[in-house]
């Protein structure tokens, strides 16, 4: 991996030319805003109305010339970086991220001692990265990204972005089949926490679900898609009290499956948020309602 000098964090005037140096060293990057979350699709891409799709097996087609798109945004060109659209960004941002499978790398990312410690132990030494919770141990060598590989381990590779922080120490070595395996023992298919794990649901009166109108749960999941995809600000707010509405009205009753979840979270997913963050708002709207 390259060794450009480390980006100043928190500093908007530094990070273009901290990015235009990791890019001419082959580093696909893409400014993060507050929350260390990409910039929002613009309007005519809300909704993947555009056609690009980052959170399937193909980013594009797409020609915006915003920041949109998430991890699929990340670049190396310098004409596309400095653009107008772009530069605005820049100015607003508060990261850099970096698209590890577009540089031919994979970030095992550990976020705590006790997954820092089983790296030590089952992983062969590499470039380590110090984060604010934890280390990214960075491979040469591409593969499925993933989340909750296991206890404090994601892994972020192909279609996935993470923080520039810095050089870092060590080498890069070959990725393992260690790391490969983590992989392997996931579905294909990501899906979100399931809705219902802490707490079984209340039964439903006369013993049925009362909402399994299939017109109903529709109408609700699509209204939940189109409040999110619409926002146009405050998202990581909008997503949870989405979140909130739609676990209030059938979150108890069975009605929820993986499949709809996906479509909520694949929906936040448009807007600039990551998997981790969605989850997290899952999790805390259950929380709230206590499911």
């Amino acid at each position: 991996m390259p060794r450009p000098g480390p980006a100043r964090r928190d500093h908007p005037t530094s990070l273009l030319p901290a990015a235009l140096d990791l890019a001419a060293r082959g580093i696909p990057v893409l400014p993060l805003r507050a929350g260390k979350v990409p910039f929002a699709n613009c309007h005519a891409c809300r909704g993947n109305a555009c056609g690009g799709r980052p959170n399937m097996k193909t980013p594009g087609p797409c020609t915006c010339p915003q920041p949109c798109h998430g991890w699929a945004a990340a670049t190396t060109n310098p004409h596309t970086l400095t653009a107008r659209a772009w530069a605005a960004a820049w100015a607003r941002a508060h990261a850099i991220a970096y698209h590890p499978g577009g540089a031919g790398l994979t970030v095992v990312d550990l976020d705590n001692a006790d997954a820092i410690h089983w790296a030590t132990g089952a992983l062969p030494a590499t470039r380590r990265v110090t984060t604010t919770r934890g280390e990214h141990w960075i491979y040469r060598g591409t593969m499925r990204s993933l989340n909750a590989a296991r206890p404090g381990v994601d892994i972020k590779s192909t279609m996935s972005y993470t923080r520039w922080l810095t050089t870092g120490t060590g080498t890069v070595t070959a990725l393992p089949d260690a790391v490969r395996a983590l992989a392997d023992k996931q579905p294909d298919t990501p899906r979100p926490v399931p809705y219902a794990t802490a707490a079984a649901p209340a039964p439903a009166r006369n013993g049925q679900c009362p909402h399994r109108t299939p017109a109903y749960l529709e109408r609700g999941i699509t209204m939940g898609e189109q409040r999110i995809t619409q926002a146009r600000a405050t998202i990581h707010a909008t997503v949870y009290r989405t979140f909130l509405a739609v676990l209030s009205t059938h979150g108890r009753c069975g009605c929820l499956t993986h499949a709809h979840i996906a479509r909520l979270f694949a929906a936040a997913q448009t807007m600039g948020e990551s998997p981790r963050h969605c989850t997290d708002a899952w999790i805390n709207a259950r929380t709230r309602l206590g499911l």
